[in-house]
C-alpha cells in the first residue's frame, strides 16, 4: 500500500457548497480507483492524504498537479504503508475552520495549524501525525 500526502493552496476560495461539490467528484472517482484518504480544508490551503496502489495514487496526483483549483503544490511525504489509514473514507473532507471542529472532544490546536508546505517540510511525519489525530477525533 502506498500514501501519498500533499499540501496546495487553492486559486480562489471555496465555498461550503464547493467543497460538498469537490468531496462528492472525489468519492466517486476515487472509488473507482481504490483509493481512501482524508482531504482538509482552511484558509485556502488543503492537505490532502492519498493512499492505494502506487501507481494509481501517483497516476491521480498527477492529474490533481495539473488541476487549475490548485498552486503551490507541495509534496509532503511519499511512503509504502502496511494497511491503510483511512479504509472506510474513500474520501474524508473537514474544514478545519468550521465551529464543529473546535468542539469536538480533544480539540487541540493542533489542528488549527496552517496548512501550508513550511510546516510540514522539515518533518514529513508531522503531516500524517495531524491526519491521525482529525481522525481519531472525528
Amino acid at each position: 500500500m502506498f500514501c501519498l500526502v500533499y499540501a496546495s493552496s487553492a486559486t480562489r476560495p471555496f465555498s461550503p457548497a464547493q467543497l460538498t461539490d469537490l468531496l462528492a467528484s472525489c468519492h466517486a472517482h476515487n472509488s473507482q480507483l481504490g483509493i481512501t484518504g482524508m482531504l482538509l480544508y482552511k484558509n485556502g490551503n488543503f492537505m490532502q492524504a492519498l493512499e492505494g496502489e502506487e501507481q494509481a495514487v501517483l497516476n491521480l496526483y498527477a492529474k490533481i498537479f495539473q488541476d487549475e483549483r490548485h498552486s503551490g503544490i507541495l509534496t509532503l511525504l511519499q511512503t509504502t504503508i502496511p494497511a491503510r489509514q483511512f479504509p472506510d473514507w474513500s474520501m474524508g473532507f473537514r474544514d478545519l475552520n468550521s465551529p464543529e471542529v473546535r468542539s469536538l472532544l480533544g480539540y487541540n490546536e493542533f489542528l488549527n495549524m496552517p496548512l501550508t508546505g513550511a510546516e510540514f517540510s522539515s518533518d514529513p511525519t508531522y503531516c500524517q501525525r495531524l491526519l491521525t489525530i482529525f481522525k481519531k477525533m472525528m
